[in-house]
């Protein structure tokens, strides 16, 4: 596999006295999806602002493209070609999917905006990710949860990013609606994209990782490719290993 479009290298984050992050080191390759694990209060928002140019790193290395890389904002990690899709997906669900896929950066035809192609080219995209819209008109908010994902992943990805940070993508998804952007985001990384998939859900990265690293209290527990462990492995890990077991055996094995 080629070389990582960005490695984090001993990142360290801290605000005052609490350290958020304490010598991270995380790399993601062209094509590959790369997940990090994680429960809640491991790090994993710290992270993701980190890499995407929210936070500056308190020490350490952020390399892309082999270049070390000091983003002063999100605009910069953005036009470097780093883009995020967070939670909340930064969308006006009263919009149509068009303007909320364009969002300010519309085609102009003098200095008018060319709706033809902007239509045309949204339900182009989506359609590329899966999704064949009624109509580019209709308003975002009518979307299933799974098909707005897929509107901010294809905004990202027509908008040329070469690394795609996704935030707990389908945490509050359903089972139908977590299938399809599992399928976008495995249509992603054979457009040779990376892929960053921060999640808690073991079985959900199973289904499209190709590496999996464990972030706890701040610190990376190790990585390991598809096939180097499985997920009860990866599971026991990312719970606390022996805490786990304990628990386990005080409940009678029903955790």
């Amino acid at each position: 596999m080629s070389d990582p479009i960005v490695k984090m290298v001993d990142i360290k984050k801290h605000f005052g006295p609490v350290i958020a992050l304490n010598g991270v080191s995380f790399d993601v390759k062209a094509g590959e999806c790369h997940c990090l694990l994680g429960d809640n209060g491991a790090g994993k928002s710290t992270f993701i602002k980190t890499m995407s140019g929210v936070h500056k790193p308190t020490s350490g290395e952020i390399m892309f493209e082999g270049s070390r890389m000091n983003f002063n904002s999100p605009r910069d990690a953005m036009e470097a070609g780093i883009a995020t899709v967070y939670q909340d997906l930064a969308m006006i669900p009263l919009m149509s999917v068009t303007r909320n896929f364009w969002m300010g950066r519309e085609p102009k035809k003098g200095l008018f905006i060319d709706f033809d192609k902007a239509n045309s080219t949204t339900m182009s995209e989506m359609k590329k990710m899966g999704i064949n819209l009624r109509s580019p008109d209709q308003a975002v908010g009518t979307l299933s949860g799974g098909e707005r994902q897929t509107v901010a992943i294809a905004r990202a990805v027509y908008f040329g990013a070469k690394v795609l940070i996704l935030d707990e993508p389908t945490s509050a998804l359903g089972v139908r609606q977590t299938s399809n952007v599992l399928a976008t985001v495995d249509r992603v990384r054979k457009a040779g994209i990376g892929v960053v998939f921060i999640t808690h859900n073991v079985r959900h990265a199973m289904a499209v990782g190709d590496r999996f690293t464990v972030l706890n209290r701040g610190q990376t527990l190790g990585t390991a490719a598809r096939g180097e462990i499985t997920p009860e492995e990866l599971q026991d890990l990312m719970a606390g290993g022996q805490e786990m077991a304990q628990l386990e055996g005080s409940l009678g094995g029903t955790v």
